[in-house]
């Protein structure tokens, strides 16, 4: 079910209607439907009053369940009808992670903007391919980092970063357990060269969350490592990684990314992310708050003027979808500068490119 919260691919949040356009001033369509973050990148365009004209997917089984949620969207029967659309301002996609690249370099190729799930590409190549195309084209290439976009907790954690609330951001620590559920999973999802490995796909949030809250605006990835524990059965899945990160501004990161999130947990994922400043701390419990509340969004701040608990469910909204239509309509960088996107993803990547294999490593040591 679309927005189960027990199913991370799945998982599609539904926020206030907060229309920055009128209803046929920001049109859209959609091209790619192979992971479910697309109905998460579709509901906020909408709440922020984008209209959805139209869908392609070669994969007819996809196009039904899509158009079941949007009846009235119009089914395109080739890509190129939708990328010669004249009405259509922006193209949103999650296509298998390999090729989303390609797709974006045909979308900007057309003078449309372009907004993909994460991770972006699956390879440094790619990454330099698009910051050269968005370069001669000006076109954008935006990406749906819903762990911070689509979090209220996370927004509301940027706000009172800007405001002072805890000093300077001097270490931010993050980690982005999921649920497997492998049997729902497509083939793809176990193929390395199709999904990138776990740092570039899931540790991209993580890695962008850290830029924001940091402002930082560079970064080098210090150590990363990967693993199979549990899932000999798909050889090429990584289900555990981590990684530590320095920014040119001195603050630092470490973040664990895995696929143990136990049966028992009612929400797919206990993603929390720790932020220490100079002048005090904030922890985001962003979906659960384990064994006292089903609700997630919960914000804990300490600072010089005492203890704070702040429950946001429903009451931050996610600005980020309204600020993206209207840096497409102006040509601004409101929601989300196109470097700080880029920069996001070549750390994951660069972090997935260096990691160390860590039972590899561990069976050196047994052989030594």
């Amino acid at each position: 079910m679309i927005g189960a919260k027990n199913d991370g691919m799945n998982y599609a949040p539904v926020g206030k209607t907060e229309p920055v356009v009128q209803q046929g001033e920001f049109v859209f369509s959609v091209i790619g439907l192979n992971h479910g973050h697309i109905y998460g990148m579709c509901n906020g365009l909408l709440e922020a009053g984008a209209t959805l004209k139209s869908v392609y997917d070669p994969d007819p089984r996809l196009v039904e369940a899509f158009q079941e949620r949007h009846p009235t969207v119009q089914i395109a029967k080739a890509e190129e009808d939708i990328l010669q659309d004249g009405e259509v301002k922006l193209i949103a996609g999650a296509k298998i992670t390999s090729e989303r690249a390609a797709l974006g370099m045909r979308v900007m190729d057309h003078g449309k903007d372009y907004f993909t799930d994460k991770a972006p590409f699956t390879t440094l190549t790619q990454l330099e391919e698009a910051r050269a195309k968005a370069k001669a084209t000006g076109q954008k290439y935006m990406v749906y980092y819903s762990e911070r976009l689509h979090v209220e907790s996370a927004i509301h954690a940027g706000h009172l970063i800007e405001d002072g609330a805890i000093g300077r951001v001097i270490q931010v620590i993050g980690t982005g357990p999921h649920r497997l559920n492998a049997q729902s999973r497509p083939d793809w999802f176990f193929n390395h060269s199709q999904y990138g490995g776990i740092l570039c796909d899931i540790g991209s949030h993580q890695v962008e969350q850290f830029l924001h809250f940091s402002g930082a605006r560079g970064g080098k990835v210090l150590h990363s490592k990967v693993g199979n524990y549990a899932n000999p059965d798909y050889p090429e899945l990584e289900d555990f990684g981590d990684a530590t990160i320095v920014a040119d501004n001195g603050a630092t990161n470490y973040f664990r990314v895995d696929w143990f999130t136990p049966d028992g947990l009612s929400t797919w994922g206990d993603g929390r992310t720790f932020i220490l400043g100079e002048k005090g701390t904030i922890e985001l419990r962003k979906y659960i708050d384990i064994a006292r509340s089903a609700n997630g969004d919960q914000l804990f701040l300490a600072n010089h003027e005492g203890e704070f608990h702040m429950d946001l469910k429903g009451k931050v909204g996610f600005p980020f979808f309204g600020q993206l239509i209207l840096d497409v309509l102006n040509r601004t960088e409101r929601a989300m500068t196109q470097e700080h996107a880029f920069l996001a993803a070549e750390l994951s990547l660069k972090a997935q490119e260096q990691a160390i294999h860590i039972q590899k490593e561990a069976q050196s040591l047994i052989n030594s």
